[in-house]
């Protein structure tokens, strides 16, 4: 192995240990206060949502040799920049998802009924009629397989942009971030950038900058790793520093 796959190798499994790890800070605050208040229901449901789009992505990207071939032909005998780390990752973070949700289910059950996930319910209806079109598109010659995959990659784009919109909106309206574990948004930060880093090299090595744009979810999810962990970062060390929730706080007279 010479140097740079070598470095792109560490870039790669570095990254997917920070994303790896960003979601355990949650599972065990959860765990220590048996609670999820400050967590949107939201985001835990189309995390899953999510995850289950880019899993699937990447391992047809990484495994499937018909759209690994249709892929080189389009790119010049290039294949895909999906590397082992991306597959791994896509199933690990689908697993612990899957667990978190479970917490609210439990913690949540024993707190009273809780709030319908209509934002879920939606975006889960639209992308599974989307998919179903696209595949019917495939399916009939209209489209090719691959332009289907990039379809459900960016479904996976689109829910990783709506799925933290109720978080920050939480956060806005209880004016604090209790409850939400800035862990999670620093090593998510962490991945985001050396995911970048990776695609960015990968690209510059190959002298394929096509090879970025070949696998958009990921270069997407980086960038919005890297916009909205920012935003988590100032509403916690910023705007809301030490602030009890509003629905928790004691009453002050007005006056």
């Amino acid at each position: 192995m010479n140097f740079a796959a070598a470095f792109s190798a560490i870039l790669g499994w570095v990254y997917f240990a920070a994303w790896s790890f960003s979601f355990y800070p949650q599972v065990w605050l959860n765990y220590r206060r048996k609670s999820v208040k400050g967590v949107s229901s939201d985001f835990l449901y189309l995390n899953i949502l999510g995850f289950a789009c880019f899993t699937f992505y990447n391992t047809n990207m990484f495994a499937n040799p018909f759209i690994r071939g249709q892929y080189q032909l389009i790119h010049e005998g290039n294949l895909p920049l999906v590397r082992p780390n991306d597959v791994v990752f896509g199933f690990h973070a689908l697993a612990i998802t899957t667990f978190t949700l479970g917490q609210s289910f439990w913690y949540r059950a024993q707190s009273g009924p809780s709030r319908f996930p209509w934002i879920f319910v939606t975006f889960a209806t639209l992308a599974s009629l989307v998919t179903l079109a696209f595949c019917f598109l495939g399916a009939t010659g209209h489209m090719s397989w691959l332009n289907v995959l990039y379809e459900v990659s960016m479904i996976k784009v689109v829910i990783g942009f709506v799925k933290y919109c109720p978080q920050l909106y939480m956060n806005y309206r209880r004016k604090s971030t209790e409850g939400w574990s800035i862990g999670n948004i620093l090593l998510d930060l962490t991945g985001g950038s050396l995911s970048l880093c990776q695609a960015i090299f990968d690209a510059g090595v190959s002298g394929d900058w096509d090879g970025l744009t070949g696998n958009p979810s990921k270069l997407c999810l980086s960038c919005l790793s890297l916009t909205f962990d920012s935003a988590f970062i100032i509403q916690h060390y910023i705007l809301y520093r030490n602030h009890a929730p509003v629905d928790q706080a004691p009453y002050t007279s007005s006056f």
